[in-house]
């Protein structure tokens, strides 16, 4: 059974991936009453993180982080900076890429600048604004229900978009990488938009901080074998960097 402060932090994730909960929803996943899910959104609007509403909650900033464009993740920056770095190395002239939204593959968008004849596809509008700004870039944005906290598309029609597209490359997002549970996420929202991009795509790449290792969050995407190669950061530890070559990942390491 899962202790009350681990449904909280799960329950928080999720607030913070799609913007709002419903009580009822949170109920049926966690398999609680609706009385113990009000009581964990009262907690959690105590410490200021979220706002409670009529039959659920919101995240307590997501008005101000859409007017400034602003995700909600800004954690270990650093990291997610240096992996763009490495990343940016492997688009070339020509390429058709597909940028995952979140907070490493913006800091990817911040990066390219000075290549001809490269098409993005992304369903970040954050991404799109930066990517907008040149015009020699062949910029194309899917459509979908937007979430607030990663100013993003998702749902089937995001999906959609990518039944008939080819991409050389893929750079995906996740919120954690488990031996067990694989690639995982926190809510059930993006997972049909990411296989869709997953199939579309020669080669995944993994874009994911150190942090992100070991750690498992509630939706499970499947298995690290979905992609080709991983893009983090040089603080791994020896048995993280077995676990992907069990599975064959390859890595490519950002010196931070």
């Amino acid at each position: 059974m899962m202790f009350a402060n681990q449904r909280r932090e799960k329950i928080l994730d999720m607030i913070r991936e799609d913007g709002q909960v419903k009580v009822a929803h949170l109920s049926r996943i966690f398999k609680v009453t609706e009385v113990t899910i009000r009581q964990d959104l009262e907690r959690l609007e105590e410490q200021g993180v979220i706002v409670r509403e009529h039959g659920g909650a919101i995240l307590s900033n997501a008005r101000s982080n859409v007017m400034e464009l602003q995700l909600a993740n800004q954690q270990n920056m650093e990291a997610k900076q240096a992996i763009a770095a490495e990343a940016i190395k492997l688009i070339h002239d020509g390429d058709t890429i597909i940028l995952d939204s979140g907070s490493t593959t913006t800091e990817i968008a911040r990066l390219i600048t000075g290549f001809h004849n490269l098409r993005v596809i992304t369903n970040a509008l954050n991404i799109a604004m930066i990517l907008g700004r040149d015009p020699s870039i062949d910029l194309n944005v899917t459509g979908g229900e937007f979430k607030s906290p990663t100013l993003s598309l998702t749902g089937d029609k995001a999906a959609e978009y990518f039944s008939n597209i080819h991409a050389d490359k893929l750079f995906l997002a996740t919120a954690g990488i488990n031996l067990r549970t694989g690639l995982t996420y926190p809510s059930t929202s993006d997972l049909v938009v990411k296989k869709a991009m997953i199939e579309a795509a020669d080669v995944v790449y993994l874009a994911a901080d150190s942090t992100k290792i070991g750690k498992s969050s509630f939706a499970s995407l499947g298995a690290l074998s979905l992609v080709d190669y991983i893009i983090t950061d040089s603080q791994i530890t020896q048995e993280q960097k077995k676990m992907f070559t069990d599975y064959d990942v390859k890595h490519i390491l950002a010196q931070l």
